[in-house]
């Protein structure tokens, strides 16, 4: 999308700057895919909007890039794909043909990666568990992120009562008050204090015939590299009272949180912010529905509050980001992360889900009607809703791609995205997004890098609406092929 700074476009009978655009980063096979219009039309017209599409081999490439800084720093350990972050059968086939793992946490995300060819010991259950989820878990031996004193009463009398082999257990820390390391500033309700470990330790001394320590974790939820830094030192200290105590634990979890860089330019993250600032104290047209703040209000001639959106434009997102953490110095024990590690022969076990799945899909959403509300604003409503397509629900902020179903001239339009349900707050996009052109009825726009909790985490069958299918994008010679999520095995598309 070319834009030129300085020209305006009408909006609630004021104008925007024609420049206020939040372009979606895009790269690899998802350029490819997206450079097929007339493809994914026909993808649409045949299996309905929404339609999901994911890029398995991305995932692995994804993967690759954080197995290459554990070697850099020569760690051992494993990758846990947060399974949340994507339900797609293709994407977990594609990683169970990798050295990952599988992070589950639900009954039915581990019968499907199960299903999907993992075996039980490269499996990471977590989250909330009932008594049938420990049950298989234990069975078939994966690991299990205990989240408290009673649930590791809960799964070591499962283990007893039926005779399986010892579980491997890490324990979650959610608060940590150690020497040197300050209670963590967003608290959480899963995991114990740094201060009930002693507890927690009786326990497992009581059930070494049932549990086996495996080490310690967190999961913050925060991308803050400080938090995450004094986390995993609180950590490192847990692990040495644990030894103290007779136990040999060998693995530190540090979860997920490494981000995604969501946009081509900061300059567009920047310049959208600030004017959206500007927009909340009136000092220039509204850019939202309702001049919407995302968190930020006036008062007086003051702004208030703070900005609830995601980070869209990173510079450490990723594997970037889990190097600058290893690299950070520990405050408390004098040398950095890694080396503290490797000294320690500890294992390192991450959690990603948003950053494995980085440019691994896209959400296409046809649109159904264009039409001028008596505002003077102009919505366009997809066949689709912000369930199936949660971006703004998850506080991203990023512009769709416009696919016309035929070229036609046209000035930039701003228009707000609205659903298929009814329901008021059913927006695609509280704000208002520039298109190239206004669009028409049969139109698609394409909702990239949807595939880490944008397309399926929140998608259900609202007033008996259509779920988006599911479609694997695999590279093939002189181009991509394509299949229904369904029928993917790592391997298609290769020559025989």
């Amino acid at each position: 999308m070319h834009l030129n700074r300085g020209v305006t476009v009408e909006l609630e009978g004021g104008a925007v700057d024609a420049d206020l655009v939040l372009r979606p980063r895009v790269d690899g096979l998802l350029t490819e895919v997206l450079a097929a219009p007339e493809r994914l039309a026909e993808l649409v017209e045949a299996l309905g909007s929404p339609l999901n599409l994911v890029l398995p081999r991305r995932l692995a490439e994804n993967a690759a890039a954080f197995r290459a800084v554990y070697a850099e720093h020569r760690l051992g350990g494993t990758i846990y794909f947060a399974h949340k972050a994507n339900r797609s059968t293709a994407l977990v086939r594609e990683l169970a043909a990798t050295g990952c793992g599988i992070d589950v946490a639900s009954l039915g995300e581990l019968r499907h990666a199960l299903a999907a060819g993992f075996a039980g010991e490269r499996i990471m259950a977590t989250g909330p568990k009932d008594a049938e989820f420990l049950w298989l878990a234990a069975r078939v031996g994966a690991v299990v992120g205990a989240d408290s004193a009673a649930e590791l009463t809960s799964l070591a009398g499962i283990v007893d009562r039926f005779g399986f082999d010892p579980v491997r257990v890490l324990i979650r820390i959610g608060g940590f008050d150690s020497p040197g390391v300050p209670i963590l500033s967003r608290p959480s309700r899963f995991g114990v204090h740094a201060r009930e470990l002693p507890a927690v330790y009786d326990l497992l001394d009581r059930h070494r015939s049932e549990l086996r320590l495996l080490g310690t974790a967190f999961h913050l939820d925060t991308t803050g590299i400080e938090e995450k830094a004094l986390a995993l030192e609180g950590c490192l200290l847990a692990m040495g009272e644990a030894m103290a105590r007779g136990f040999a634990p060998t693995a530190i979890d540090i979860g997920g949180g490494f981000g995604v860089n969501y946009l081509a330019a900061r300059a567009d993250w920047e310049r959208y912010t600030t004017e959206l600032g500007r927009a909340v104290l009136g000092r220039r047209p509204a850019m939202t529905w309702q001049n919407y703040g995302y968190g930020l209000r006036a008062d007086g001639a003051t702004l208030r509050g703070g900005l609830g959106l995601y980070p869209a434009h990173r510079d450490l997102a990723g594997a970037d980001y889990l190097a600058e953490l290893l690299a950070r110095e520990s405050a408390a024990l004098g040398r950095p992360l890694a080396t503290l590690l490797l000294e320690n022969l500890y294992d390192l076990h991450i959690e990603p889900g948003r950053a494995l799945t980085d440019q691994c899909g896209l959400t296409l959403a046809r649109v159904a009607e264009v039409r001028t509300l008596h505002t003077g604003d102009t919505l366009v409503r997809l066949a689709a809703n912000s369930r199936d397509i949660s971006t703004e629900d998850h506080a991203v902020l990023m512009d769709p791609v416009l696919l016309p179903a035929r070229q036609a001239p046209g000035e930039q339009a701003p228009v707000y995205l609205g659903g298929n349900l009814c329901l008021e707050d059913d927006f695609l996009t509280r704000r208002a997004v520039l298109l190239p052109r206004l669009p028409v009825p049969g139109d698609l726009l394409a909702f990239v890098n949807t595939a880490g909790y944008f397309m399926d985490f929140a998608a259900g069958p609202a007033l008996m609406q259509a779920q988006a299918r599911t479609v694997a994008v695999y590279p093939e010679d002189g181009g991509w092929g394509w299949c229904l999520d369904e029928q993917y095995w790592p391997g298609k598309g290769d020559r025989s």
